[in-house]
Parts: C-alpha cells; structure tokens; sequence
C-alpha cells in the first residue's frame, strides 16, 4: 500500500514540476510576442532578440522532474526592412526588426498549452487513483 501511494506522490511531483516548467515556457513566449515588432530605441541599434527557454533535468524528492535552467538569446539574424524615414532606420534606410516570427511562436504556445495540459491530467489522475485506494481500503 505504501508503494502504491508513493508512486502516485511521486507521479504528482514530477507532474507539478513539469507545471511549473511550463508555465515558465508560456511566460517566454508571451514576452517574445509581445516584442515582435518592437524597434531599437537608437538608429541602426539592435531590436529586441527572441529568448528562448532552456530546460535541464531537476532532482526532486520523488525522483527526476525537469525545470527551466535559463532562457537564452536566440542568434538568428535579424530581419530588416528598408524603411528610410523610420526613427530607427540605419544610415542605408535599413530598419532592424526581432527575429520574432508570431507563427512560431503561436505553435510553441499552443505546444507548451497542451504539456501544461497532460501534466494536468497526470496530477489529476493520479490523485483520482489514490482516492479509488483509499476507498477500496476502506470497505
């Protein structure tokens, strides 16, 4: 009984980490979106860079979760637009934009959406289980 009951904690906690992690995803995801179209401050400066969140095992209790370790700026190249009257634009008429692109990103979020989901699920399951126990144990 003991080993079942620590098996659906340990099922709960490495689900409420995943959580957790994802949770962290979707909140990266929403500061790229929301800076998708953000230009530098400065002529020629650099606009804002797309992050990405990095992700790494985590030793928990229970056994092994995972969790955001860091979030990284994303290296591609910028995309540029020529646009010679824009505040921002270089001195060829060049205006840098985020290497944001929304539908990447949208998929990324409904991806992260559906892990937080089936994390759910897990933590659900397993406490719907742990009830069925306790009332079997209880007849």
């Amino acid at each position: 009984m003991a080993e079942i009951k620590s098996t659906q904690g340990a099922a709960q906690a490495i689900a409420a980490t995943a959580l957790r992690a994802q949770q962290a995803r979707m909140r990266v995801i929403a500061e790229n979106l929301a800076n998708a179209n953000s230009t530098s401050q400065q002529a020629g400066g650099d606009p804002y860079r797309r992050q990405v969140p990095v992700f790494e095992p985590s030793k928990i209790d229970a056994g092994q979760g995972v969790r955001m370790a860091r979030v990284q700026p994303d290296q591609s190249a910028f995309r540029t637009e020529y646009e010679p009257g824009h505040p921002s634009a270089d001195a060829q008429g060049y205006v840098k934009l985020p290497n944001v692109n929304t539908l990447v990103e949208a998929m990324d979020m409904r991806e992260a959406q559906r892990a937080y989901e089936a994390n759910l699920n897990v933590i659900e399951t397993a406490r719907a289980m742990e009830m069925r126990v306790l009332d079997l144990l209880k007849r």
